[in-house]
């Protein structure tokens, strides 16, 4: 999987992904002598290092300088939003660096290549996959499908009227066959189409293209795809029992 961002500094490296979910600081955060962090387990030697942003001191950036001199400096830094402490210090230590990138879709052993000339990573045990989820609104509640248990994604977990977008379709187009598919519910164009989002399980990520129907009415008839359904209230969702995504998706209503 390919995510495009900004080029920052040039190079290119491929490594193993270290990843930190909040804004980091190279001073205190991480032992400038051996690589090993003081902020979680592991080590930052040799490793492609995926963290939001940069904070802190700007002795940061010589920390980063002397990870470089005493040959335990990342093999590359992925940030969200680069600031100027991080972004000297791979510069001055000719680390490869990228920004503008989700840096959230990334685990820790994924394995990783950077481009800090061109501006992109890969993720390269990662795939990529287009798939649609219709959140389909009658009287102010809405339709969710119970996915089963040997499911190949999010087993048990409920879910909007979702599937893969095939070879040659729009995802508008998708969304329709999937609902009469699943549901015997005919639609026509949304009535909203979602910014797209992206969620991870495993080693997939989705691109999810998210629409809305408001329909007057509607008689549902399941196929073998999901084992029930219900008509559930906005505030009667328990996120833990839903796919991934489904609060972004309420989020916009």
């Amino acid at each position: 999987m390919i995510m495009r961002g900004r080029a920052i500094s040039p190079g290119y490296a491929e490594g193993e992904a270290i990843t930190y979910p909040e804004a980091f600081s190279f001073l205190g955060g991480v032992d400038g002598k051996t690589g090993k962090f003081n902020v979680r387990d592991g080590t930052i030697d040799g490793k492609v290092f995926l963290f939001p942003n940069g904070k802190g001191s700007t002795v940061g950036s010589y920390v980063v300088y002397d990870l470089k001199v005493q040959g335990h400096c990342p093999a590359a830094l992925v940030n969200r939003s680069a600031e100027t402490i991080v972004t000297t210090g791979a510069v001055i230590s000719s680390v490869p660096m990228v920004d503008n990138i989700d840096v959230s879709l990334v685990r820790d052993g994924d394995l990783v290549a950077v481009d800090g000339s061109k501006g992109y990573i890969e993720l390269k045990n990662v795939k990529e996959v287009n798939i649609v989820s219709s959140l389909i609104l009658v009287d102010g509640k809405f339709l969710m499908l119970h996915r089963p248990e040997d499911a190949h994604s999010y087993p048990g977990k409920w879910s909007l009227v979702s599937g893969h977008v095939e070879y040659g379709e729009t995802p508008a187009e998708t969304a329709r066959r999937e609902i009469m598919e699943e549901t015997q519910i005919s639609v026509g164009y949304p009535d909203e189409e979602l910014p797209m989002f992206r969620v991870r399980e495993g080693n997939t990520v989705y691109n999810v293209y998210s629409f809305v129907y408001r329909l007057k009415s509607a008689d549902v008839k399941l196929n073998a795809e999901n084992t029930e359904f219900r008509w559930v209230a906005p505030a009667e969702v328990d996120i833990s029992e839903c796919v991934d995504g489904i609060d972004f998706i309420l989020k916009q209503l």
